[in-house]
Formats: C-alpha cells, structure tokens, sequence
C-alpha cells in the first residue's frame, strides 16, 4: 500500500501532470491538443505524461472519429484532486481585487457538483435544516431530507441505482469546509442549471448566478448573495 501511495503521488507531483488533471477538473474530456496549450508543453511530451496517467488508471481516453479525448477515469479521483487543492495554505487578503470577490471562489463547479462559497453555503443550510445529516463525516439524507428532495424534483431511488458515490462530503479548497458531492451534489447543480439559476462562464469553472437564482438560493436555502 506504502508503495502504491507514493507512486500515485509522483504521478500527481509532476508539474505537467498536475495541470493536466487540474484541467480535467472542469468535467468535460479534452484533446491532447487542447491539454498542451492549458499545460503549456510539447506534443511528444503531453504524450508522454498521458501515458502515464493511463497506465496508472488516474484516466481514461475515448475516440470519436480522429479524435481522442481525455478524461478521469472514475469522478473518485476527480473528488481526490480537488481534495488536495485544500493543502495550500490561504493567501493574505489583498488590498485590490480581494478574494472575496473572485469569481471561481465565488461560485464554480467541482468536477460534476457546486462548489466555493456558494456551494458550500447550499451545503450548510441543508445541513442546517436536517435534510442532510452530518455522521462522524459522512453525509445521510434524513426522513424529512427525502420528502424535501422530491419536492425540489430529485429522484432519489433512481439516483440510488447508479454506478458510483450517491452523496458524500468532498472538502472546498477554498472555503475549507465540505460542500456536496456524489450524484446527489451532481443532481443540484444540473436542477439549477436546467433552471437558470445559475449558468456556466465560457472556458472557465466560475458559474453566475442569475437575478431568477438569487430569489431562488434565498428561498430555498435561506442563502443571501
């Protein structure tokens, strides 16, 4: 186990392997093309790096007609990476262009779910209100917490019958505190986009919200943007 730990870890300490997979946490499958201008390397060499990343099960790569698109493997790891991003230490608050008003702290996406202040926010307040319980770490949705959910129009059976994670606490490297992942986490930001509550930003994991998602957060979650 000591031994796979640190081979993993080398895997991800590499600076190219590193932008890769902070890139991949955007949740759509690039080109290598594309990861080479985000890492800002050669083709031999992004090669070379994706390789590796295959080989090790850290991604996996699909082709549609001359094209191969790269993407994690399983969203674990995805949920891994922006784990990590938490180790580094907070900055000193600026005098211009404070933190605070940093669009992808803000509000963004984490892989496949919400993320940075609002995210986290959503978060609380569902845990304020029980309809999630917080165990030793571990997210539960609670008896009332189900009836909420299928009022807001999320279906938790079918939910329950997917291949992976259905509702876990993934920590937010920048607020340090939990917000909602698992398809749990993946339905709310879907149900908001689809709502246009929120938006996505162009080549960017910032998310706007909108004057409809304003009145909608403050309803909903008690939450005041």
């Amino acid at each position: 186990m000591e031994d796979q730990f640190i081979k993993i870890a080398a895997l991800i300490g590499d600076p190219t392997r590193a932008s890769i997979m902070w890139t991949l946490l955007d949740g759509k499958a690039f080109t290598a093309t594309e990861l080479v201008i985000s890492a800002n390397t050669s083709p031999q060499n992004m090669s070379m790096h994706l390789a590796k990343l295959l080989d090790a099960g850290l991604l996996c790569v699909e082709k549609q007609g001359r094209h191969k698109y790269y993407r994690f493997s399983n969203k674990e790891v995805a949920y891994v990476i922006e784990s990590m991003a938490s180790l580094i230490p907070p900055s000193l608050p600026q005098k211009k262009n404070p933190e605070k008003h940093s669009p992808i702290k803000h509000c963004r996406t984490c892989y496949d779910h919400l993320a940075g202040k609002i995210g986290v926010a959503v978060a609380e307040s569902l845990l304020e209100q029980k309809i999630i319980l917080d165990s030793d770490n571990k997210f539960e949705i609670s008896s009332e917490g189900a009836e909420w959910f299928s009022d807001f129009g999320i279906n938790l059976e079918e939910l329950k019958k997917q291949r992976r994670l259905f509702l876990k606490p993934c920590l937010d490297w920048s607020e340090r505190k939990n917000h909602i992942a698992g398809s749990i986490g993946a339905s709310l930001l879907d149900k908001m986009i689809a709502e246009d509550w929120l938006r996505r930003t162009k080549d960017s994991r910032a998310i706007q919200i909108t004057g409809k998602g304003e009145k909608e957060l403050l309803k909903h979650f008690k939450i005041v943007v």
